[in-house]
């Protein structure tokens, strides 16, 4: 289950952003707007390689 989410710094007051949250195994990417709405859900180290290649 992921229930540490965080929204970054940057998002402003607005709210339109997406939340990240992790467990020991997952990261999750949910809409801030519409957290029941869905969660995108990906292995850790498919995450890991997908922030890897934001630095390339």
């Amino acid at each position: 289950m992921i229930d540490d989410w965080r929204t970054s710094s940057h998002s402003g007051q607005e709210g339109n952003c997406v939340e990240v949250g992790w467990s020991a195994d997952q990261v999750g990417v949910r809409d801030t707007k519409d957290r029941d709405g869905g969660t995108l859900r990906f292995e850790t180290e498919v995450w890991q390689r997908f922030l890897r290649s934001l630095d390339a």
